[in-house]
């Protein structure tokens, strides 16, 4: 790259972290509601949202010269077109990521002294980032999954549906606040449905979904034991971030009988990095593997394996796990695929 297209390159790299500071104020002060109501002057959306003009007008500013907003005559207008990535309950809006995104931000002095030190940031340290800036880690997924768990993600694997609907027995691993278990225990009424994580609080919130085949216990997948076996095992973004992954595939190995599956969504990308040069997902990955996948698990002592594992590195663990076919599939998210993997 020359020297002034990597100027430029830096340019739109600062540009792109100042605005995703502004559309979090955007997001928690209301702007973005008011704007999605009609054009208005930077008066008018300032009197719907109930703010100070003159710091609204500088906002709008950098939302219409950032490609976010329009003007003509006047008038700032937020395009139905744009708004679909801010607002609503779709797999679309992509708000929660960029409100999760300026919370790590929050953690930064303590993954420098890592860098320093060794060790690394605890997940207890991220909450109060979060939640001060109104993001909750769950969101996106929360309606990828209403959206394309059921055809999008079980139906990539030729079979899987036709099982679920007669009745199987499923645990899902890593489960958080429930979420995909919401969806697929409503989906498929017939199969008995467990979410497993280690975190107490979310399950908590998990066992309010009140569904009555579904049930969620806490529990380290470390310590997996099944008896009976389970007809299959889901594990949405979350092997990776296991502090001893090659212990929890074993797990899940055992915990299965030889005609089950291990549904496994995680990132799609490669072990190299010079084979994902080019792809326009990788360096926010890597980010953000290093601003909470690698830190977090080196915090508690772990493999560390980050976001971007790789797949290759997945087929090697999966092999050394007992699983001897192991299907790699495309998902309805390009930054990630699906292992089907059987023993």
């Amino acid at each position: 790259m020359e020297e002034k297209d990597f100027a430029a390159h830096l340019t739109a790299t600062m540009t792109g972290s100042a605005l995703t500071m502004l559309i979090g104020v955007g997001h928690r002060t209301g702007l973005f509601e008011a704007a999605a109501r009609g054009p208005a002057t930077s008066g008018e959306l300032a009197g719907r949202a109930g703010l100070q003009e003159r710091y609204v007008r500088e906002w709008l500013g950098a939302m219409v010269t950032g490609g976010i907003f329009t003007l003509e005559a006047g008038q700032y207008a937020f395009p139905p077109e744009h708004a679909k990535f801010l607002l609503g309950e779709t797999a679309s809006n992509l708000m929660p990521s960029l409100l999760t995104l300026s919370a790590f931000t929050g953690i930064l002095p303590d993954l420098e002294r890592a860098f320093a030190e060794g060790g690394g940031v605890p997940r207890s340290a991220y909450g109060p980032h979060l939640e001060t800036l109104g993001a909750k880690t769950g969101d996106s997924w929360k309606h990828v999954y209403r959206e394309h768990l059921v055809d999008g993600f079980f139906g990539a694997v030729p079979g899987l549906k036709e099982r679920l609907t007669a009745g199987a027995r499923v645990l899902d691993l890593g489960c958080g606040t429930g979420n995909a278990i919401a969806v697929a225990a409503r989906a498929f009424p017939a199969s008995r449905f467990t979410g497993l994580d280690i975190n107490p609080g979310v399950v908590e919130q998990a066992k309010e979904i009140g569904l009555p085949n579904a049930e969620f216990v806490v529990g380290d997948a470390a310590e997996l034991t099944a008896d009976p076996p389970y007809d299959v095992i889901t594990a949405f973004d979350a092997i990776h971030d296991q502090d001893r992954p090659d212990v929890v595939l074993r797990r899940i190995r055992e915990a299965l009988h030889e005609d089950s599956l291990f549904f496994m969504v995680d990132t799609n990308f490669s072990s190299h990095v010079a084979k994902n040069v080019g792809n326009p997902l990788a360096a926010l990955c890597y980010s953000i593997s290093l601003m909470y996948c690698t830190t977090t698990s080196l915090a508690e002592g772990g493999a560390a394996l980050g976001a971007m594992w790789g797949t290759e590195t997945a087929r090697e663990m999966l092999a050394d796990a007992g699983f001897g076919h192991v299907d790699v599939l495309g998902s309805p998210r390009p930054q990630n695929c699906i292992y089907a993997c059987r023993p």
